[in-house]
């Protein structure tokens, strides 16, 4: 039960995240544009953030926001393993 809320809570979070990003990053909603948009999905993609340094510039942002979702799959992953290893 505590494996679900948590991966719920974070897909929340990442989802909120995204959609901060994405309305900074394009103006969407009347916003203006803000370079710091995206400054809420990088403690949600920890510790795939310190490899940001491999891809380009222009991919960076992009890859800020993927890395949220390595870690929610990871979270998933590891919920199904222990709820296996309960049965």
């Amino acid at each position: 039960m505590v494996c679900r809320i948590t991966t719920i809570v974070f897909a929340v979070l990442y989802l909120l995240a995204l959609v901060a990003f994405l309305t900074g990053t394009f103006g969407w909603f009347g916003q203006e544009r803000d370079p710091l948009s995206g400054v809420f999905l990088l403690p949600l993609g920890l510790p795939w953030i310190f490899v940001a340094d491999l891809v380009s510039e222009s991919a960076k942002p992009w890859f800020a926001a993927i890395a949220p979702a390595l870690n929610l799959l990871a979270l998933v992953l590891i919920c199904s393993w222990a709820r296996r290893l309960r049965q």
